[in-house]
Parts: C-alpha cells; structure tokens; sequence
C-alpha cells in the first residue's frame, strides 16, 4: 500500500462503531517494548540503531498478523507524508521529528502499527472505535507474544519490561480512550470530572496525545504508570473510570437539553450553517464546529449527516489531508480555503 492510499478509505478507528461510539471515539492500546543488551534509541549509536532496526524487521516478516502489512522508512518520507500519518494516529510526533534509522509498520485497516526506534525500540499500539480496550488488548497481547518469542526483550525480574521513559517501566502498557464531551464541558462540570480523574492515577491529552491542548471537547485519558500492576488490572481500573464519565456525559446531554433546549439547538444549527457556507476557514474553527454539530447530530437534532461524516471530516480537514488531496504544498490560507471546500462538500452546503 501507497500511503495516498490511505485517501480512499476511512480509519478503523474513525468508523464510529464499537461500544459507546457517540461518546467514545476510540480505544487505543500502546506497548513499549526494547531489545536487550541494546541502548535505548535516543542513547543508541548509528551501527546500534541500524542493528536493533534490521532485527525487529526480519521479527515482524515473519508475523502471522502482519502478512500484509506496509512498511516505510521515515528517513525517506517527506514532512507532509510524516504529518499525514501522524494525523492519521498511525505515528507519534516524536517518530516524525526523529526520523534515521526509523521505520514504521501498520496494516491495510490502520488497526495495527508498529514504530521502529521511537522513544523505544518497539512501539505497537492497536486502536478501535468505540469503547474497546478490552479487544485492542487482545490483539496486542498476540502481536506481543509472537514477538516476544522471535526477539529478546529487555526484561527486569524485578521491575518488568525496561523502557525509556521510566513511567512505562513495568508492564510498559498504556491503555486510551479519546472521549467527546460536550455536555459536561457546556454544563461547566468537565474540570470536576478531571480533577477527580487525576487524582485516580490516570492522566489527559488532546487529540494528538502527549504534548497536545484539549481542542473541540476532545479528551484522551490514559494511565500514567505501568509498574506493579497487570495489565488487565490497568485495563480494568480504566474501564470503570471511562464508564461512570460516559455515565455523566449522557446525564449532561439529557439535563441540558430539558433546561435549555432552545439554545442548544440554537447552538447546533448555527455552528452547522457556518461550516455549511463558509468559504474559508481555520482548523481549530473546524474542530470547535464539528464537536458541535456531531453533538447535534447523536442527540438526534440533525438528522441528514451521520456520526462516521463528522469523524471523518476531522481527519480530512488536517492540513496534511488538505495538502495531500491536491498533491502539492498549500499555504495557511490556501489550507483554510480548500478545508472549507471539502466540508460543504461533505455537508452538502
């Protein structure tokens, strides 16, 4: 697979199916992994980085899961190629921004990536839509352990799997889930609901994980240490956090709209007919609009656009979407220009 050819098809992640789908965009299950007897990639040397990049490829050849996988040398991609697929949440920004001896390996559904000498020697992260932790778990655990069996990790007797960043040490697991809360941010109850979040051990993102702002009523919700616990004890303890906030979300939602129906829908209809008939527009106008209207769209409001639409809108008017789409660099106001375009003509504006 081309990576223009991810144009064609929407993200797994994105489809907008799964458990609690309106609320819950997406789970995600990260792994850390290293080699033994091999520094860590930032410390590595380049005769250490290629050795621990060719041994993980000849690994991953040979994976029953990745059959039809595509890989890619980030050292040979462009910068819009390495922003496209980090919009895409197929590699972080810290693998775009470190690209030598780097590789990057996902599947023809987006489910499954593998980065190559990220922070980390291994990263594997699958993702889902919807609420879905407990199968993306799934799935990595059988990656992990074909893998395992193939490659020698560094492991402590004591501590666990050893990883760069001394929060992953142990399990070296990070379980997410990218939430929509509109209501509990309308109704000013969001910085309740998080504080209490992170009292519980847990930490949160924006849409772009580690180093992002909260944009657009999107929150990522994440452990934040792996050590001492199991992994299906981490997954666990998330669910039941991520349940009573989807519990209170679907509160707001029904309490707002019985207090203030008229302005809700006031609210809704505006933001639908700016994106309808804009003719130019910025990227955080797009994404506070969307989170609007997809609200409006879930509560049964506006009825001729679906769910999956909206999702996959915020992907597509990224600026390396944009740029990819009319296959040539596009200046800040030409992006504004052509992410307007595309969203009438998904609105049907």
């Amino acid at each position: 697979m081309r990576i223009d050819d991810l144009l064609k098809h929407t993200s797994e992640w994105l489809k907008g199916t799964g458990p609690n789908s309106n609320i819950v965009i997406s789970s995600r299950i990260r792994l850390a992994r290293n080699l033994s007897g091999l520094p860590f990639s930032h410390w590595a040397g380049k005769k250490q980085k290629e050795e621990s990049l060719e041994t993980i490829k000849g690994a991953l050849q040979t994976s029953q899961f990745l059959k039809k996988a595509t890989s890619i040398d980030i050292s040979s991609l462009s910068s819009i190629d390495k922003q496209f697929l980090v919009e895409r949440h197929l590699m972080s920004r810290e693998h775009a921004a470190n690209p030598e001896l780097s590789a990057l390996l996902f599947d023809d559904k987006e489910i499954v990536s593998i980065m190559i000498n990220e922070e980390d020697h291994i990263r594997m992260q699958v993702m889902q839509s919807g609420f879905n932790l407990t199968e993306s778990w799934r799935i990595t655990n059988e990656i992990d352990t074909e893998l395992g069996a193939r490659l020698n990790y560094a492991f402590s007797s004591k501590l666990g799997y050893l990883t760069a960043c001394p929060t992953n040490v142990g399990t070296g697991i990070r379980a997410s889930v990218m939430l929509h809360l509109p209501a509990l941010v309308l109704t000013n109850q969001a910085n309740r609901v998080l504080q209490t979040i992170t009292k519980l051990g847990l930490t949160i993102r924006g849409f772009y994980g580690e180093g992002t702002e909260v944009q657009g009523n999107f929150f990522q919700i994440s452990n934040q240490v792996t050590l001492g616990r199991s992994e299906e004890e981490i997954i666990d303890g998330i669910e039941r956090v991520i349940n009573q906030i989807v519990s209170r979300e679907e509160s707001a939602r029904k309490t707002m709209f019985m207090r203030s129906k008229e302005k809700l829908i006031d609210r809704i209809w505006r933001s639908y007919g700016t994106l309808r008939s804009a003719h130019i527009i910025s990227s955080n106008e797009t994404i506070e609009l969307l989170s609007v209207i997809r609200l409006g769209v879930d509560m049964d409001i506006i009825k001729d656009i679906t769910i999956p639409v909206i999702n996959e809108l915020f992907i597509l008017t990224q600026p390396a979407h944009l740029q990819k789409m009319e296959k040539k660099v596009l200046s800040p106001q030409e992006r504004d220009l052509k992410r307007a375009e595309i969203i009438r003509e998904k609105l049907g504006g």
